[in-house]
Parts: structure tokens; sequence; C-alpha cells
């Protein structure tokens, strides 16, 4: 078994019922840490062994998942690591793309340690993570893209200043939290998560608190709360047939990683 040197965390709620992410890892014996809130532990426990599971300081905020998000981050920093995973509860599987070629149901260890050590190769990344097995074409050939958005499966350096905030897009706006200031992230392409669509698909999540009734307002409102915070990269515009928020990336955001030196300084 690869040794992964970064803890893995997993926020979840609603979901005792089928806790995907967590049955990945446990099938293929990558410890991790599962938050929940006080009053589903029992739920969780009677799937997940209890020492995989920590119960959460707070229950039914209202806020999203950004509280949950936090506390794993701190919780990681406490115990002195330098970096923490972070993982939504609905991956269905790990996927390897090679060539246009994918192997699903990809040992997950492997892909946490090829992830670990790719982005330790540089000093100014701030978050890495996988890009979703749907967004990946065929035609995808670069192994990575850097400077752009993470999504549900991301390895965060626990000394950023930041810290997650945001009702709606909290992902996108840790994002631009690090690119604004001069960091770098990395999406890799090479390593893949197969992540279930939750709209109307799994109940539990953010589906109750969040998104129950998500009409055109809601919708509208996800992406103007979003511009709100950052209109000097955000316009809302209309795509998939609602309101969405537009970014251009690589407009935006430019500046390279940068290599660690065998003495563990830039270059």
């Amino acid at each position: 078994m690869l040794q992964v040197r970064t803890p893995v965390y997993i926020i979840s709620k609603g979901r005792a019922y089928n806790p995907m992410t967590a049955k990945i890892f446990l099938k293929h014996g990558v410890p991790f840490t599962i938050a929940v809130e006080p009053q589903e532990f029992e739920d969780y426990a009677k799937v997940i062994p209890e020492r995989f599971i920590a119960r959460l300081p707070f229950s039914n905020l209202g806020l999203g998942s950004y509280p949950a998000r936090n506390w794993c981050w701190e919780d990681s920093k406490s115990k002195g690591f330098s970096h923490h995973y972070l993982f939504d509860d609905n991956i269905q599987s790990f996927a390897r793309l090679n060539g246009g070629n994918r192997k699903y149901n990809y040992d997950p260890a492997e892909a946490l340690k090829a992830l670990e050590d790719f982005a330790d190769r540089f000093s100014n990344v701030a978050i890495a993570g996988f890009n979703y097995a749907g967004f990946a074409m065929k035609t995808t050939k670069k192994p990575f893209t850097i400077n752009t958005h993470v999504y549900s499966g991301m390895r965060i350096r626990n000394d950023l200043p930041y810290r997650w905030r945001l009702k709606y897009n909290e992902d996108v706006d840790l994002c631009l939290q690090a690119l604004n200031d001069g960091w770098c992230t990395i999406l890799l392409n090479a390593f893949l998560i197969d992540k279930t669509s939750t709209v109307m698909k799994m109940k539990g999540g953010n589906q109750t608190e969040l998104y129950q009734n998500n009409d055109e307002k809601k919708k509208a409102l996800k992406s103007y709360s979003l511009q709100k915070v950052w209109p000097q990269y955000v316009k809302v515009v209309r795509r998939f047939g609602r309101p969405h928020h537009f970014i251009s990336w690589t407009k935006h955001f430019t500046q390279p990683l940068k290599k660690v030196k065998a003495n563990g300084a830039a270059s």
C-alpha cells in the first residue's frame, strides 16, 4: 500500500445511507476522516467504523458546507500537517486518463500520492486537485492545467491565510482568493474523480438546506453573489439554460509555477 503523506477529509451530511467517497477509501485501505454533524454520528457509524468519523461541534447552521470545510482545515493544521485533502461525499470512483484512454476504479492511493508528489515539486501551489471525469475529454492531452478552478477533490496548503467563506460557489471563491494573491492552482487531468451529480439524484448534502426549490431566482442568486465578491473576475451570463458565472481564468491568471530547488528554495 502506498503511503499518502497528506491527511484525507470528507465532509458529509444526510448521506449515511450511501457515503460513496468513504466506501472507496475503505475498499482501498486509505485512512480518512469523515466530518459529520453530531446528530448524525450514529447513523454514519452503522456503515463506517467509528475511528474514521469525527463529530463536528455544530449542526444545522444553514450556511452550506463552508463551516465543516474550515473545521477540517483547522483540525489538520492542529495536528501539524502542512496540507490536507478535502473531498465531497459523492465521489463514485477515481480514474486514470492516458492518451484518451480511461481506467476507472483506479486505486485512489496511487492518485493521491501522484498528486502530492507532483504538487510538492513547486513552492507556490496553494491548491491542487483532480478534474472531473466528465470534464476531461478523449482529446485532452495536457496532464494538468494551472491557475484554474479546482473542484471537489483538492489538496490545500494549511499555511494559507484564506478560509472557506461563501454559502454558494465556495470552491470558486477559495481558488480566486489564492490566485488573486499570486499563488498557483493545479488541476490534474492525468488522474480524475467521477462525481455523481447530486441534483435530483442524491438526497442529503446541500440539497435540502441550499438547493431545495432551486428555481431561476435562486440560481441567479448563486451566481450574482459570487460576482458581488469578485466583480473584477466574474461575469454572470446565460449558460446551460440558466444564469451562470463565467471567469476567464487564462486571461486573468498567468503566474508560472516555481520549481523547488534541491535546497528547498524556489527557482
